[in-house]
């Protein structure tokens, strides 16, 4: 968004015009966040509506992720190419045809297919809203309008699970497809108003298709890697081309972006100190947020016999506390030493992921609430400072490739982490002399790896937020 469309859109609509920028990019986003937590707690009856087993199930949540991981980079190209409102609309008109596809899917297939168009419009809409804000918000005040804007972002997922499991319980699992439509379609008219055309003048970049395929090949062959694993080692020929597939185009997609005019990923960035260190976390954070959302619900469901809507409302205090801290965590990265609040956000998550390792055969309800609101609560804590502190030393020409770099670790982090949850559960299940037993001894573990993965994420987030004054930007490709 360019100086003189921004300023003609604030010389239209007068100062309020960046809240209802952020209400509009909002509404996507909310729709988005919404729909991945909400099929969670549907699994088990999608599961058994369908007599499908966790290694195909999964990809109901895998498969979104990774096609929100993709998608995310084509952001800065569909502005570009088509401007902010279309990309915008486009978007989420997709979101609300995939969601009416998965509602009337009339197989497993269709409705993971339905999955991963959502999780490509998703991909669309979470760069553009993060743009948008860093454009109509000055840098004093960024940290402010994040904590806003995560409050609705947050409240989503985190209440979620308890619509989706009132839907499940009261309803049919269809109906989680179709919850999302009324804000999407919402958003869709408010993006024909406050999003600007695309600039008629300005240099046009092309989009760098190959980078792309080389992308996509490496995300699919990484995840299928993971899936065949939870059968183990049963096909090893396969198994093994798929993981030097998965390698030579991981080669060939960062060798590429050393040359490429329009890079999808600028790789320059990594040599900043504090983005570098934000990166790494956005990794840690991604495995062990989406990990976490997709096995609480799938684990008082499965191991505890809890109903879709008891499951639900355990997560109903996390999301209240998540609405109220997000603003107040968002002016304290304002304030500055960001790296804290991430270190105290990852030490309340992992001490959080731990105790569940704890919770004996019969916890109660309380205090499985609890520990779900510990580990929100270190998530308030640390996602606005992570996003302020990691992009302080980034120029304001590369706010758009930094903030969409953060988006993509985070994501990519999320589809990686389910798969390696998945395949730890598929092996449990099939050990031990009995099922529930084995899938409790498995379960323990994916909340250890979770929380070890918090701790380890502990030493780059130290760095964030510090400035080097040898390394002040990345230099801007050419």
């Amino acid at each position: 968004m360019s100086d003189t469309l921004l300023q003609a859109l604030f010389d239209r609509h007068g100062p309020a015009y960046r809240w209802l920028a952020m209400l509009t990019v909002m509404m996507g986003t909310v729709s988005a966040v919404l729909t991945s937590t909400i099929v969670n707690v549907a699994l088990p009856d999608i599961m058994s509506h369908f007599s499908i087993g966790q290694g195909v199930a999964h990809w109901l949540s895998t498969g979104f992720l990774a096609a929100m991981t993709t998608t995310m980079l084509t952001t800065a190209w569909l502005t570009q190419r088509f401007g902010l409102r279309h990309a915008l609309g486009f978007a989420m008109l997709l979101f609300a045809g995939a969601s009416v596809l998965g509602g009337l899917g009339p197989n497993a297939e269709s409705v993971i297919l339905a999955r991963v168009l959502q999780g490509a419009a998703a991909g669309m809409l979470q760069p553009i809203a993060m743009h948008v804000l860093f454009r109509v918000f000055p840098r004093n005040e960024r940290g402010r309008a994040i904590g806003i804007y995560g409050m609705g972002v947050i409240l989503a997922p985190a209440l979620g699970p308890v619509l989706g499991g009132v839907i499940v319980d009261q309803l049919d699992w269809r109906y989680i497809f179709f919850a999302p439509l009324p804000i999407t379609m919402a958003g869709f008219l408010m993006a024909l108003r406050y999003m600007p055309h695309r600039e008629a003048a300005g240099e046009q970049h092309g989009f760098d298709w190959t980078s792309f395929f080389y992308l996509c090949l490496f995300i699919g062959c990484a995840l299928d890697g993971l899936t065949r694993l939870q059968h183990g080692l049963v096909q090893p020929v396969w198994q093994t081309v798929g993981a030097l597939l998965a390698v030579f185009s991981l080669i060939l997609f960062v060798r590429r972006q050393r040359y490429s005019r329009s890079p999808l990923l600028e790789l320059a960035l990594l040599r900043v100190p504090s983005f570098r260190s934000a990166f790494l976390v956005a990794l840690g954070l991604g495995m062990a947020l989406f990990g976490s959302t997709y096995i609480i619900p799938l684990f008082v469901q499965t191991a505890l016999n809890y109903s879709a809507t008891e499951a639900g409302m355990m997560m109903a205090p996390a999301g209240v506390a998540l609405g109220i801290l997000f603003p107040f965590s968002g002016r304290a990265a304002d304030k500055g030493a960001p790296h804290r609040l991430v270190i105290a956000g990852l030490a309340l998550f992992a001490g959080a992921s731990l105790l569940w390792v704890f919770i004996g055969l019969e916890p109660s309800f309380f205090y499985l609430a609890v520990l779900v609101l510990v580990g929100r609560v270190g998530l308030a804590l640390m996602m606005p400072a992570l996003s302020t502190g990691g992009l302080v030393e980034v120029s304001d020409a590369q706010l758009g490739q930094a903030s969409g770099m953060i988006n993509f670790a985070r994501q990519f982090g999320g589809a990686m982490g389910i798969n390696i949850l998945a395949v730890m559960l598929e092996w449990g299940s099939s050990a031990g002399d009995g099922r529930h037993v084995a899938s409790m001894l498995s379960y323990t573990e994916a909340f250890v790896l979770l929380g070890v993965i918090a701790i380890i994420a502990l030493w780059p987030a130290a760095r964030i937020g510090k400035t080097d004054a040898s390394v002040q930007t990345a230099p801007e490709s050419a």
